[in-house]
């Protein structure tokens, strides 16, 4: 990071080939959507050139490059506050077909997106950071601004919760 706040292009080139991917795993399974990922990653890099001159000798990239990923989708979710078309069942359409068109248990996947998408925004982030993409809570804490005692908390009681949620809906399944 402080050859590329330098000038040096290949040096964002490696940034952007080392965390493109896992920011945009987290990105899509924090907004539930593949192709807005896409488009958030897009952002969150174009976020990192314009905001090279705020970094921080010494500072860690990983925790600011998530905290400017995190902060792309709330003001995605801010710009989209509209309620979402409904299928003919009553339910949340499913994503774009490419997101269905994977090996892994998708069923499953869509079942602890949609208990996660019921976790405050607190708790949701926290998680996602550190069960997903495997953060530890000191760099969740930096990447939100908070104190490590409140990202445990906030990871806690947000685990917690969808372990209720799941149960619930597993239960619901057996009905």
């Amino acid at each position: 990071m402080a050859r590329f706040c330098q000038g040096d292009a290949a040096a964002f080139n490696a940034i952007f080939q080392r965390y493109a991917r896992p920011i945009q795993g987290y990105l899509t399974r924090l907004t539930g959507n593949r192709a807005a990922a896409e488009d958030l990653v897009q952002l969150t890099f174009l976020s990192l050139v314009r905001a090279r001159g705020r970094f921080l000798p010494g500072a860690r990239l990983k925790p600011w490059l998530y905290a400017i990923a995190t902060n792309a989708a709330r003001d995605q979710q801010r710009r989209n506050q509209r309620p979402e078309e409904l299928t003919e069942q009553g339910e949340l359409p499913l994503h774009a077909a490419d997101d269905r068109a994977v090996s892994r248990d998708t069923g499953l996947e869509r079942t602890v997106q949609r208990a996660l998408e019921q976790l405050p925004e607190g708790q949701r982030i926290p998680i996602v950071m550190h069960r997903f993409e495997g953060m530890s809570f000191a760099e969740i804490a930096e990447a939100l601004g908070l104190t490590e005692t409140a990202v445990k908390v906030r990871a806690h009681r947000g685990y917690a919760r969808l372990r209720e949620l799941l149960a619930r809906q597993r239960q619901e399944m057996k009905e």
